[in-house]
């Protein structure tokens, strides 16, 4: 479909509200906003109320505007693939220019509002986030290299950074272990999802890596970075985040991801069609879980201490 073919098709449209909603990806949104809440009331720093929930929404914002920015330039794929052929822009409701227009005004109202309610150093890591989703990422590496979601993966993993810096201004220890949390989590979980929704990227053309390794090679490398993941998501621990709660949970979460990387890797590709790939799907929706209840274990530890019940001489090795 060329440029030309796609506006007659979208003149055809009436876009909704709803239709501008969905361009900025709500639900990849409430992610960001979760980790980004838990990365800020982790930090050692108390922060104002008023100015944490307007620092949130301005990180809300700013995912928002990387959503559209990434929908702008993917409409092509998106139009090709199953997944995602009913977004707003190649079905035709939203136009590529209005989503360009609204991604690039999102992005300078949310790095300007954060500067001034929060600090620069926690805008700038804002700003860098969204010209790293939507240019590296996007327009780069998506296209470009089986290690896409491999290298692409910071962008979803700076949140924590950013609530963090919000409240203290800057960087430290514990979070930059959040950040590792997300960035290795990532490939796996877009793996077993790329398994399942092969055929999808195939005909994108999107050098995923079972498109472009095949299917035993991604399960290795699910199980690979399933093993890396593991002690990343038991460190926190033993920083001042961490504590006996959050180190139980974690060993919990672990043993099961790695249980179901171990399915993955030991799954025949022949059994999993018969099956469309029943283990894989369950795999990627543990691997939502599993990231979500680590945060959240993180959020209840942040409340204990606040409560004065972390346990004296708990081993914060950081």
């Amino acid at each position: 479909m060329s440029d030309t073919d796609w506006t007659l098709a979208a003149r055809a449209h009436e876009p909704a509200f709803g239709d501008y909603i969905e361009l900025l990806k709500p639900r990849v949104m409430r992610l960001v906003v979760f980790t980004a809440f838990v990365g800020m009331v982790c930090a050692p720093v108390a922060v104002h109320p008023v100015i944490g929930l307007a620092s949130i929404l301005c990180i809300a914002v700013g995912a928002g505007a990387a959503g559209a920015l990434n929908m702008w330039q993917d409409w092509d794929i998106d139009a090709v693939m199953r997944r995602t052929a009913a977004r707003p822009i190649p079905s035709g409701r939203v136009e590529r220019g209005e989503a360009l227009a609204i991604g690039l005004t999102l992005a300078a109202f949310a790095v300007v509002m954060l500067a001034l309610f929060a600090n620069p150093f926690a805008a700038g890591l804002l700003a860098f986030t969204i010209f790293f989703y939507a240019v590296v990422y996007s327009i780069w590496l998506k296209r470009a290299t089986p290690q896409n979601i491999v290298i692409g993966g910071a962008a979803g993993a700076f949140p924590p950074m950013i609530g963090w810096a919000v409240a203290t201004g800057g960087i430290a220890p514990e979070s930059v272990l959040m950040f590792l949390l997300i960035f290795v989590w990532t490939p796996p979980h877009f793996w077993a999802l790329a398994l399942f929704r092969n055929d999808d990227y195939r005909r994108a053309g999107v050098p995923m890596l079972p498109v472009t390794a095949g299917d035993r090679v991604t399960r290795n490398h699910i199980l690979a970075y399933s093993l890396v993941l593991a002690p990343i998501a038991i460190a926190p621990a033993f920083t001042t985040i961490g504590g006996p709660v959050y180190l139980a949970g974690a060993i919990v979460l672990d043993a099961l991801l790695l249980i179901g990387a171990v399915r993955l890797w030991r799954r025949d590709p022949d059994a999993a069609s018969r099956d469309r790939f029943l283990a894989e799907k369950r795999f990627f929706g543990l691997s939502i879980v599993y990231l979500f209840l680590l945060f959240a274990l993180l959020l209840a530890e942040a409340a204990l201490g606040a409560a004065g019940l972390t346990p004296a001489g708990w081993p914060a090795l950081v």
